[in-house]
């Protein structure tokens, strides 16, 4: 079983409240007396918890079940319907909405088709995609617990982007949380999309349980999402992970960042269209993605076999400097090409500890699919209200946390 710690101070109630929610999402169904051993809090700290989420309807309780001797025990469990969040993606050529509930089962999908949008286009669209997911779905309103969005590039302090013009012209500075928020009605949180991705996999995924992985986040570019002993890993200002832009060919080919030879250039889905010669408008006729990639098989190959060894030698790096327990592969590159791409990657340079027997293959592909980083979105909220957050215990005594 996944054994996390929680604490009996007093100032750290909102943590060992997230504790309890974290465990039995991990574990599945606990009693009182489970929780109390997993956790490492009293019977009475996990009872009046358990209470609380309990008429909070976020917890709800099993049939009691007996056991060999003694009172029958009752297991908790998540309540579906005890909360329900939204989760936005914005990418050049389509926006998507859904709507989860708190075991992320989604209840209500919206996709428009829009080509490059400004702030002033995008944020009357995002609010249409919530209002309508909101009006297909009957649910208690008041527990909405919030909206995520995962946009690509990167993010100053409070949800204003620092995005790239390449990327999504016209974003650059734009206080995306406050403005949606303003639209909304409701707290607007907003992720960068591979780190959304990792925060997806890790709830809803292969990832889920692990407390340290790298998810690589294949999309146009490639980013990372980590998670650390635990916890999510952001960085000093919000942008750890723009790996996309790290050197793996010296001198190599010239990258929209200025630097030449970036991963972006070799990796992503990008380098893969790229090397297709797969131009964007023919991503929009009838025929499908999958069937180009079908008519280029061997050009595929290649492009695999070239983008390998750059992988390789992150996969080298990100294990040397972070320890993961694995990697994750995974976010909108069609299963076709990233299937072909982890066929290449074998033999991976040797481990720096060999000989320890490991329980999980050092790269895993994800399981969440294209929609990793919306699913990522949509759990913001509730992620943000249930996952541990250690910092709490660092406050000193009489603070409120």
């Amino acid at each position: 079983m996944k054994v996390i710690s929680g604490t009996n101070l007093e100032q750290a109630k909102s943590h060992n409240r997230r504790v309890v929610i974290e465990s039995i999402r991990t574990n599945g169904p606990l009693s009182r007396a489970a929780l109390a051993r997993l956790t490492a809090l009293t019977t009475q700290t996990v009872s009046n918890i358990v209470e609380e989420l309990e008429r909070a309807e976020i917890l709800k309780a099993e049939a009691p079940q007996r056991i060999a001797r003694g009172q029958p025990i009752t297991p908790y469990s998540i309540n579906p319907d005890g909360g329900y969040s939204i989760g936005l993606e914005l990418e050049r050529d389509h926006a998507v909405g859904l709507l989860t509930d708190l075991s992320g089962s989604v209840r209500a999908r919206v996709e428009r088709v829009v080509d490059r949008p400004t702030p002033a286009d995008a944020m009357p669209i995002l609010a249409a995609i919530t209002d309508e997911l909101q009006r297909s779905f009957s649910f208690d309103r008041a527990r909405l617990l919030g909206v995520g969005i995962a946009l690509p590039g990167r993010y100053a302090t409070e949800g204003v982007t620092s995005l790239s013009p390449a990327t999504l012209p016209g974003w650059q500075n734009f206080p995306v949380a406050r403005e949606l928020g303003k639209l909304l009605g409701v707290p607007v949180l907003v992720e960068n999309d591979a780190t959304a991705a990792a925060i997806g996999e890790r709830l809803y995924g292969v990832a889920r349980g692990l407390n340290s992985f790298v998810y690589l986040f294949l999309g146009g570019g490639i980013g990372a999402g980590m998670f650390l002993d635990g916890h999510l890993y952001r960085g000093s200002r919000s942008n750890a992970g723009e790996i996309g832009h790290m050197i793996v060919a010296p001198n190599g080919l010239p990258c929209i960042c200025g630097k030449r030879g970036c991963l972006d250039r070799y990796v992503s889905l990008g380098s893969a269209y790229e090397y297709l010669n797969i131009r964007e408008i023919e991503l929009q006729a009838p025929h499908t993605l999958d069937a180009l990639i079908e008519q280029q098989r061997s050009r595929i190959d290649e492009w695999a076999g070239a983008a390998a060894e750059a992988m390789r030698q992150t996969i080298d790096f990100l294990e040397l400097a972070f320890d993961p327990q694995t990697i994750v592969l995974g976010g909108p590159m069609p299963p076709s090409l990233l299937q072909r791409l982890v066929s290449q990657l074998e033999p991976l340079h040797t481990p720096v500890n060999p000989g320890i027997e490991r329980s999980l293959p050092r790269i895993v592909i994800g399981t969440t699919g294209r929609d990793t980083a919306i699913l990522g979105a949509a759990a913001l909220p509730i992620f943000s209200q249930t996952n541990p957050q250690f910092d709490v215990l660092q406050k000193p005594i009489g603070k409120k946390p």
